[in-house]
């Protein structure tokens, strides 16, 4: 019945339904939205929330300025075997790229640095004993290919390789990575240590360690994690996600007030027909079964044709933002469809329940009479 009664007024109910539809969209592409920002923002810092660095204490002078190898070797120890441990030399050297006159830049050293940078072009040695690896922003800067030649402290040096895009050793971007053998550099010691743990929760763990046994005395080092990072990110996108939820809440609150006018004007066109339902013996409550019916009908056909075009619009927006359309089908994504969904549901319904009560108290007789 409630079917036959909206299809009586099919473009009122229609422009109803599409409120709904609107809404729904609203709500689940821009939690989508949201959640796609996390998801980059997540991918582009990549392991960072999972390391720890280990730098000497250069408040305290009687704290010497470089890490021993013995110190890189404890570090190793307390960490444990499930940890990856890289040290870090750093120098500013005279650099010449492009055969022109030389510029102080950062160069560092990294131990086995196949294991931390990935290679855009050329290959990264297991064994690194010579040559150099350059970032793929200076690569591009000075058309520096794998094969070329850049000058390093006045020693020409071989491009081993063009480092890719992404990755990072610390907080130092791969872009603008000079890398070469720790050969190169003298044995005085390390400029930072990283300890790159399994997550977040180990490296939290590990950082206490390390804080505790190599501070025992007095504190000769510096011990940062970033453990809390991923926590401040999370808290960050909750409340992005909440703003746009809220935003997209007023389209279905506008698809609610739709639905209470289509229903009301519903109510006050069919008093006749309420007044014959009532007079053959229908109770109150069955008036409003009916009006309610129709009300949520309309919140469920607007809420299922809503869903499918927010996955629509979720394969959109990951396909431009993060570049693989089918990374729409996390389970995440499905939440704020089924959270807009249920939404779109519950508006319809409390948007009919003042005409359905309406209709329901309608007299018999007056309603005959009109």
């Amino acid at each position: 019945m409630a079917r036959r009664n909206i299809a009586r007024t099919k473009v009122r109910s229609v422009l109803a339904a599409l409120g709904i539809v609107i809404g729904v969209i609203a709500i689940a592409s821009l939690g989508m939205f949201g959640l796609t920002l996390r998801y980059q923002l997540t991918e582009n810092l990549g392991d960072i929330a999972n390391e720890v660095t280990v730098e000497p204490n250069r408040e305290d002078v009687r704290t010497p300025r470089a890490i021993s190898r013995r110190e890189v070797r404890d570090i190793r120890r307390i960490a444990g075997s499930s940890a990856s441990v890289v040290p870090i030399q750093q120098q500013n050297l005279p650099v010449s790229l492009d055969r022109g006159p030389p510029s102080n830049r950062f160069v560092q050293s990294v131990e086995s640095p196949a294991a931390v940078y990935d290679a855009a072009e050329g290959s990264i040695p297991e064994n690194f004993r010579s040559g150099v690896l350059v970032g793929q922003g200076i690569a591009a800067e000075n058309d520096i290919d794998p094969g070329s030649t850049i000058a390093i402290n006045g020693t020409s040096t071989p491009v081993r390789a063009v480092l890719a895009p992404g990755d990072s050793v610390g907080f130092l971007p791969s872009e603008n990575a000079i890398v070469v053998p720790s050969s190169s550099f003298d044995r005085r010691g390390y400029y930072r240590v990283i300890v790159q743990a399994e997550d977040g929760g180990a490296a939290n763990e590990t950082a206490m360690a390390l804080r505790e046994r190599l501070n025992e005395r007095r504190d000769r080092f510096t011990v940062d994690d970033n453990s809390d990072l991923a926590d401040q990110i999370g808290q960050t996108f909750r409340a992005l996600n909440l703003f746009l939820l809220g935003i997209g809440s007023i389209s279905l609150l506008v698809a609610g007030v739709s639905i209470l006018n289509v229903m009301l004007m519903s109510t006050v066109e069919r008093r006749q027909e309420i007044g014959v339902l009532r007079a053959v013996g229908f109770q109150k409550r069955d008036v409003l079964k009916i009006m309610l019916s129709e009300a949520v009908l309309l919140g469920i056909v607007g809420g299922i044709a809503g869903a499918a075009f927010s996955i629509v619009a979720g394969m959109v927006i990951n396909h431009f933002i993060l570049g693989d359309a089918t990374l729409a089908f996390r389970p995440g994504n499905f939440l704020y469809i089924g959270l807009a969904f249920a939404f779109g549901v519950g508006t319809s319904l409390l948007s009919g329940l003042y005409p359905a009560w309406k209709a329901a108290n309608e007299r018999p007789v007056e309603a005959l009479r009109s």
